[in-house]
């Protein structure tokens, strides 16, 4: 006997559920080869590979101890509870990586102690996170350009206070176990070198200065799992290859390698046009892993992705569309777990709350904890334009990445196939009755209905119905400081932004692109009703040479507006 539509998705959403439960990292416990909390014990010797695989998946306490600045406040952030570090463990992680900014806590030379009190409140979040059974990374990190980058013009001096500080921290942690974890220097770079020859040398010299002082100073670092890092974090070849030859000639087992990865820069923070997921952002991330892959993961060698997200994050997570920048997390995912790769997320405090403990953006956590496990079906968009007036069937197109697709609902009513909506292969077509009835006759714009795409695994995509028309740009004037385009966004949104002058040449900051970078050039502000031009941008704009700005919206409007700059007047005009 056949069940109704809804009672089957209701058991299939039930199983998959179940089946999510079942995959997702335990709370309880710890990793395979994370043996207790016991610093003098001798439990067992995992391997470093098997110590590696335990630490998937792995979370940043970000602008924390690696803040510039008096304490671990310095950059805004509280100071780090108990609670904070139980709460990573239970939203599924199991190791933590604590970056660290020591060279203002250091004396003089030559012994350049560390501030006992420094060192104590370090070592008291890191028992914290190994009581809570997650694997701790613990990192040497801005000090790569405080002072560690100036190797190249002061040799011996650097290599000197390298080496204490490390003297310091390996005598402070000898006894722990092997579930913490040391990495040398966090994105390693050379000011004033004469050249990526020398960078390298460099580097190799700093890897093996750490892993000489670990290894020497006894205890359990005689075979604690070291992290060496690539030039500048990158995954290019070049830097693959040259960390391979540090690796080969090291001769150990307990050593592993880190990269770290934000995305093609365009997109990674909205540039260039590069709003969008495509094939080019596709291909940097597939390249990046593919390389790491055949480098060092076919060679053997455990690696960690120490660092990822988007750079635009930095600002904040709107930078980026929101189904763009759940496509690129589902595929990262995907990525590190096919060629083996442990993955660390970088949260500097913009994702999970340090005080309230929840996400900020709770779809962006769930499409990355699923990714830790399974792949998820994505589609060419989230977001469907309908003009109330002028309703046209529209179609989506789907990305399965293996999954079927089960159901399309509207909240909890599941819709008809066939009537409410069409599937012809990947194409999910929303017919013209659909959308009159989700947009409606009520005055008005934005978010009508949000649809809900099932599929046999992962997290579901959901699809908002935006009514929207064109939007109204109107004249302004104000000042290089304080300047922004009036706008009746009518349900519509902004993506990106262009800038050139008469001639065609481009304006703006990125003078290389026409299109400007979202948030730092210009930025839109719905609920006041106004696109922001921010400083940076009338900064390099020139004088009295009028600008013409096309402004594009997800709908695929473009809408055009000249401002004009005169000292520190603008004015502005659709």
């Amino acid at each position: 006997m056949r069940r109704p539509l809804w009672t089957s998705l209701a058991a299939l959403v039930g199983t998959l559920a179940l089946t999510a439960t079942l995959a997702a990292p335990a709370t309880a416990g710890g990793p395979a080869g994370h043996g207790p909390h016991d610093r003098h014990g001798t439990r067992h010797q995992p391997s470093a590979e098997r110590v590696v695989a335990g630490m998937q998946p792995g979370w940043n306490l970000g602008n924390t101890f690696d803040s510039v600045g008096a304490d671990e406040t310095a950059w805004g952030n509280p100071r780090v509870t108990r609670q904070l570090i139980r709460t990573v463990r239970a939203q599924g992680f199991r190791s933590i990586r604590i970056p660290v900014t020591l060279g203002q806590f250091e004396g003089p030379p030559p012994d350049y102690a560390i501030d006992d009190a420094t060192l104590d409140r370090i070592q008291e979040v890191v028992d914290w996170s190994l009581d809570a059974r997650l694997s701790v990374l613990l990192d040497l990190h801005h000090d790569s350009w405080q002072w560690v980058n100036q190797m190249p013009t002061r040799h011996d001096e650097v290599l000197a206070q390298f080496t204490a500080t490390w003297e310091q921290l390996a005598e402070r942690f000898r006894d722990y176990p092997r579930t913490l974890l040391f990495e040398s220097v966090n994105e390693p770079q050379f000011a004033g070198s004469s050249g990526e020859d020398q960078e390298y040398a460099l580097l190799d010299e700093l890897n093996t200065t750490f892993h000489e002082v670990v290894r020497s100073s006894g205890g359990r670092n005689a075979d604690r799992v070291l992290v060496l890092p690539t030039l500048h974090t990158d995954s290019g070849q070049a830097r693959l290859d040259s960390l391979l030859e540090t690796y080969e000639a090291l001769d150990d087992e307990n050593v592993a390698a880190t990269f770290h990865y934000y995305g093609y820069w365009p997109f990674s923070v909205n540039v260039a046009g590069g709003t969008r997921f495509d094939e080019t952002a596709l291909a940097d991330m597939t390249g990046a892993f593919d390389r790491v892959e055949t480098t060092l993961r076919d060679a053997g060698i455990p690696v960690i992705l120490g660092e990822y997200g988007l750079l635009g994050f930095d600002r904040h997570t709107g930078t980026i569309e929101q189904g763009e920048k759940l496509k690129f997390f589902e595929q990262l995912g995907y990525e590190a777990r096919t060629a083996g790769v442990t993955t660390m997320l970088w949260d500097n405090g913009q994702h999970l709350g340090r005080t309230t403990y929840r996400w900020s953006d709770p779809a962006l956590f769930a499409q990355i904890r699923s990714s830790w496990t399974t792949r998820s079906g994505t589609a060419s968009t989230d977001q469907v334009f309908v003009h109330p007036d002028a309703v046209a069937e529209q179609s989506v197109t789907l990305d399965l990445h293996g999954t079927r697709f089960v159901a399309l609902t509207d909240g909890r009513k599941p819709l008809r196939a066939g009537k409410d909506y069409r599937l012809s292969g990947s194409t999910l077509t929303l017919p013209t009755r659909l959308l009159e009835r989700l947009v409606g006759s009520s005055a008005g714009y934005g978010t009508r209905a949000t649809l809900t795409a099932w599929f046999t695994r992962g997290v579901p995509w959901r699809i908002e119905v935006v009514a929207a028309d064109e939007p109204v740009l109107a004249a302004a004037t104000g000042t290089t400081e304080d300047f922004a385009v009036p706008t009746q966004f009518r349900g519509d949104r902004l993506a990106t932004m262009e800038a050139t002058y008469a001639d065609g040449s481009f304006a703006g900051p990125h003078g290389w692109t026409a299109f400007k970078e979202f948030d730092v050039a210009f930025a839109p502000d719905e609920a006041a009703g106004e696109i922001v031009l921010r400083p940076a941008f009338f900064a390099e704009v020139t004088d009295g040479a009028p600008v013409t700005l096309t402004f594009h919206f997800w709908s695929g409007a473009e809408l055009a507006y000249t401002v004009t700059r005169n000292g520190t007047a603008v004015t502005g005009t659709p």
